[in-house]
């Protein structure tokens, strides 16, 4: 059985978007069965959770004897299980997992600046000063990737894991308006998450937040 770990809670501006949610996405589309393994702030500090994870962050990924982490390298290796997110064909494959570190490389590295400054630094002077320019810049890379987009369904002929990986990319812009100003990637989001397997992610990563807000815990 596949086991990833997952937080027992977020604060809301995380919930929805914690990377486990990457993953459990991957297996709902491949249609393998895991189970999450819910850990809280002790669990994430301990020498036992770091020995699997060094930077003690989810997911952390098991199966069979197999331990990973990091989300990429993780839809990575189910890519290479499923074709349903990577094409068999050596040149789609490649096309595909060119995507996928596209999203990572090339456009999470500039919105996650963004919501660190306005989640955790916005009041800061330097944080002030630096956000315009990293707005502009996620327009820039959102601008030209819209371009490539154009009138394409997915980022190449068929959903992949690389759509997979910059459409939950997206959804950090989600507390700004920024994916308004590009209607073309805000239907592609859209798009993306409108499938079966983005919603059945969604609401089990979900769910123990829900459940921890009820309980009062």
């Amino acid at each position: 059985m596949i086991t990833i770990s997952a937080f027992k809670w977020v604060p809301p501006f995380a919930q929805g978007v914690v990377r486990d949610l990457r993953v459990r996405w991957a297996l709902e589309e491949a249609g393998l069965p895991y189970e999450a393994m819910l850990i809280d702030p002790q669990v994430q500090k301990s020498s036992d959770y770091r020995a699997q994870q060094p930077f003690g962050q989810v997911p952390v990924f098991q199966e069979d004897g197999l331990t990973l982490f990091e989300s990429g390298a993780i839809l990575v290796h189910l890519g290479l299980k499923s074709d349903v997110l990577l094409p068999t064909d050596e040149a789609g494959r490649a096309r595909a997992l060119t995507w996928l570190f596209a999203a990572l490389n090339s456009i999470e590295i500039h919105i996650q600046q963004l919501a660190e400054i306005d989640l955790f630094a916005p009041d800061a002077e330097w944080a002030k000063l630096h956000r315009p320019d990293v707005v502009r810049m996620i327009h820039k890379r959102l601008g030209e990737l819209a371009t490539w987009l154009g009138n394409r369904e997915y980022l190449e002929d068929r959903f992949t894991v690389g759509d997979l990986m910059m459409s939950t990319v997206f959804r950090i812009l989600r507390h700004t308006e920024i994916l308004e100003a590009h209607p073309t990637l805000k239907a592609y989001k859209e798009r993306c998450e409108a499938r079966p397997a983005f919603q059945r992610a969604l609401a089990a990563q979900l769910a123990p937040f829900q459940q921890h807000e009820r309980s009062g815990a």
